[in-house]
């Protein structure tokens, strides 16, 4: 899992230009490959232990560690779906020393339930339909091998993940006007792709499958930085972390729908305090802060806010990472 989660690093850092370049929906910021590559960043920096640290050796553990890390620190849409992701992969591999080709499915099938209710209006044609795609593949593999729980058993198992999510990429296109129009694939759903890739990487030994981007409209490094030629985006997105009922949380995810878009919230931590209270992770698209922040604060006391500009100085040149994403 530190492998893995380590070269997802290196991998995004390396293709969040391309991310960048072809990143038009929700909005045309240009940012996924950089939200995606940070997000990962942290979920895998958590995972280094100093040296006096005993290695935990329950996979949902370490899993689940890396996913609280992730969503404290999402970045954007991207972001914040893949730390739900992590957060909910964990759940089925907690008090297991070793992945098995049911566990992966298990897993897969948990994070993409979790990270599609995570958005009051969750769309097709996006990284969800490539979760969604990777573990209905894994599914029907495992289906197939009767409990087999062998290495090679695993190994089908993530092949099939892998190509069930290249394909779900490449339909990502036909999906989306927006994307059909620009003729490019979904700039998450690529993201996501390459993080199941590492996966497959990682648990096998094998190296990356280098030849699997080729072909996607709108990723030859030849290609234009599509977002760059698009209308900008009016509004900010504003995220933070706040401890709030089930029934607060409710009625601030009703709230912030009737102002905003793109709102997705998701418990961060495994269960409630004293008070019987959830931690969340809040995130939303909307035209002004203010009004999203005094609805935030009528509810409770909200740590960690970050408030960004969805319409950014556009200069393809500049490295991606390096601009370490627009937060304030």
């Amino acid at each position: 899992m530190k492998r893995w989660l380590g070269k997802a690093e290196t991998a995004l850092g390396n293709h969040s230009d391309r991310l960048n370049a072809i990143n038009i929906f929700p909005v045309a910021d240009g940012d996924t490959g950089t939200n995606l590559y940070l997000t990962v960043r942290a979920a895998a920096r958590s995972l280094v232990l100093g040296e006096d640290q005993p290695a935990p050796v329950d996979v949902g553990e370490v899993l689940a560690t890396a996913g609280q890390a992730a969503m404290e620190e999402a970045r954007g849409n991207s972001g914040t779906l893949f730390s739900v992701f992590l957060c909910a992969a964990a759940e089925p591999l907690a008090g297991h020393t070793r992945m098995t080709s049911t566990l992966l499915a298990a897993a897969l099938n948990r994070a993409q339930i979790r990270a599609w209710s995570a958005l009051s209006d969750p769309v097709p044609g996006t990284m969800l339909s490539v979760m969604e795609a990777a573990a209905r593949a894994a599914a029907a593999v495992d289906a197939g091998q009767d409990g087999d729980d062998s290495n090679h058993a695993l190994g089908l198992t993530l092949d099939a993940a892998v190509e069930g999510a290249l394909a779900a990429v490449v339909h990502t296109e036909e999906q989306l006007d927006a994307l059909q129009t620009a003729r490019v694939v979904d700039a998450g759903g690529v993201g996501m792709l390459l993080i199941l890739d590492c996966l497959r990487s990682a648990v096998m030994g094998q190296e990356l499958q280098d030849e699997l981007l080729d072909g996607l409209h709108g990723y030859d490094v030849s290609d234009p930085h599509i977002h760059a030629s698009m209308p900008d985006d009016d509004g900010v997105e504003v995220m933070c972390t706040i401890t709030l009922s089930p029934l607060n949380a409710a009625t601030l995810r009703q709230r912030l729908d009737e102002i905003g878009e793109s709102v997705i919230m998701s418990q961060v931590g495994s269960g409630p305090d004293p008070d019987g209270n959830y931690r969340w992770r809040v995130h939303v698209h909307v035209p002004d802060p203010d009004p999203a922040v005094a609805i935030i604060r009528s509810l409770g006391e909200p740590s960690q806010i970050s408030i960004s500009e969805l319409a950014l100085p556009r200069d393809p040149a500049v490295d991606a990472v390096n601009t370490g994403g627009h937060e304030r």
